[in-house]
């Protein structure tokens, strides 16, 4: 076999090994439920907050479970019709393998509160009442959710409000925690 022949079977071979991780991503794409797109920008930055308790939270410390990051704040429309739908999907998942973590932002504590006690009592939120965590991380709207995988990576975004307690949504975030 001449070089350039071999040069030419080499340059097919890529091309083919190109469409087939190609057409693999975007298989996983069309898997993902309506509104949740693949979101691999690497390792969550780490965060410390209060919840409306008192209580302090740091990121960090869910390594080894799934996290369900979720900024909204009060005065948003689809926070809060999507807010009662995490509570629900809070309820039916086993809270061993996720963990929810709610992140207000830039409202203070009675606000928090008082819209939780409402909309969704069962729920616990963090204060960033300053901002400074939601500008690190960086939504590009209210509400935004990360999936973050036991490693401590975001994988997954959803921007915009959902029903979480819809099957398919359901479904995923199951098919995530599942053991391997």
């Amino acid at each position: 076999m001449s070089q350039s022949s071999l040069l030419t079977l080499v340059r097919h071979l890529l091309l083919v090994l190109f469409c087939i991780i190609s057409l693999s991503a975007f298989a996983d794409e069309a898997r993902l439920p309506f509104g949740i797109r693949a979101y691999d920008i690497g390792m969550a930055p780490n965060f410390e907050l209060d919840d409306i308790d008192g209580e302090h939270f740091e990121l960090n410390s869910t390594r080894g479970q799934w996290v369900f990051l979720h900024f909204w704040a009060s005065w948003c429309g689809p926070c809060r019709e999507e807010m009662p739908t995490i509570q629900a999907l809070s309820e039916v998942i086993d809270q061993e393998k996720i963990h929810f973590v709610l992140v207000n932002t830039a409202e203070n504590e009675d606000t928090v509160f008082n819209f939780l006690g409402v909309v969704a009592p069962n729920l616990s939120s963090m204060l960033d009442a300053s901002g400074q965590v939601t500008e690190v991380w960086k939504p590009r709207g209210l509400p935004t959710t990360f999936l973050i995988d036991p490693e401590g990576r975001v994988r997954y975004q959803a921007i915009g409000g959902r029903e979480w307690n819809q099957e398919l949504y359901l479904q995923f975030i199951q098919s995530l925690i599942k053991p391997l």
